[in-house]
C-alpha cells in the first residue's frame, strides 16, 4: 500500500464576519497518498480553495487536524509555518503570480534567496528547473515577452526549484486556451509520474480533472468521491 502523506482528521473551518459565523467545511476526513494526483471539484464557495490552503499551511483549521509527514501542521506558530511551507509546498497559482520586473530565471530563484544556498548552486537548481519545463532557453525572457502557458510553465518551475513534498495547484488551467491548458496538464502528469510529486489541484475542468488519479467534490463544505466520472483523455495516456 502507498505511505499516507497527508491526514486530514475532522477538519472544520468557519469564519467570522462580524457576530455571524460563516461555515465553509464541515468534518472533512481524508488520506491522501504519497504521490497521488488529487482533483478537488465543487462550484464556487464550497471551500475547495479553503481545504488546498489548509493542506499547505497558509489556512488553519477551525477545528480537527492536517497531519502532513507526520507532522500536525496547525499546531505549528506563524515561523515554523512558514519555514515548513518553504521547505514542503509548491504553489501553482491560475494568474502565476509572476514579478513583472523579473526575468524567467529571476522569478524562478525567488524561493531559493530564503535558502543556504550558493549563488553556484542557486543557479543550477534554477536551470534544472526551467529545463523540465522546457523553458531553459528563456531565461532572460520577462514575463510579458512570454505567452500565457510559457508564464505559466515558468510559474511551475518556480513551485519545483526547491523539491517541494507536495504542489497544490488553484485552477491552474483556468486562465489559458485549450491547446495551453494541455501541455500545463501534461506537465503536470509527467511531475507526478517521472518525479513523483504528489499534487493536489483544485479545477472546476472536467477535462482537467481527467489528469488525476482520483477526483472528490465539495459541495457546501462535505467531501464525497465522484467514483471515477472522469477519465484521462484517451490522447494523454
Amino acid at each position: 500500500m502507498a505511505e499516507t502523506l497527508i491526514e486530514l482528521a475532522r477538519v472544520t473551518k468557519h469564519y467570522k464576519r462580524d457576530a455571524i459565523e460563516i461555515p465553509v467545511l464541515d468534518e472533512v476526513t481524508l488520506d491522501i497518498a504519497r504521490g497521488e494526483f488529487l482533483a478537488l471539484m465543487g462550484p464556487s464557495g464550497s471551500g475547495k480553495t479553503t481545504l488546498l490552503n489548509l493542506i499547505a499551511g497558509i489556512d488553519r483549521p477551525s477545528s480537527g487536524k492536517v497531519v502532513v509527514e507526520n507532522k500536525d501542521i496547525a499546531r505549528l506558530n506563524e515561523k515554523e509555518l512558514a519555514r515548513w511551507r518553504a521547505r514542503h509546498v509548491g504553489f501553482i497559482f491560475q494568474l502565476y503570480n509572476l514579478i513583472p520586473v523579473l526575468n524567467a530565471f529571476e522569478n524562478v530563484e525567488l524561493p531559493l534567496l530564503l535558502t543556504s544556498l550558493s549563488k553556484k548552486k542557486r543557479r543550477d537548481h534554477v536551470m534544472t528547473a526551467l529545463s523540465v519545463v522546457g523553458l531553459e532557453e528563456r531565461v532572460n525572457h520577462y514575463p510579458r515577452q512570454l505567452s500565457g502557458g510559457q508564464e505559466q510553465r515558468v510559474a511551475i518551475a518556480r513551485a519545483i526549484v526547491t523539491d517541494p513534498t507536495l504542489l497544490v495547484a488553484d485552477e491552474p488551467t483556468g486562465d489559458l486556451d485549450a491547446k495551453s491548458a494541455d501541455e500545463i496538464l501534461d506537465l503536470m502528469k509527467r511531475l507526478n509520474e517521472e518525479f513523483d510529486k504528489t499534487i493536489i489541484m483544485v479545477t472546476h475542468d472536467p477535462h482537467a480533472a481527467g489528469y488525476a488519479h482520483s477526483v472528490l467534490h465539495l459541495e457546501k463544505g462535505v467531501l464525497s468521491k465522484t467514483g471515477g466520472v472522469y477519465e484521462v483523455p484517451t490522447a494523454h495516456n
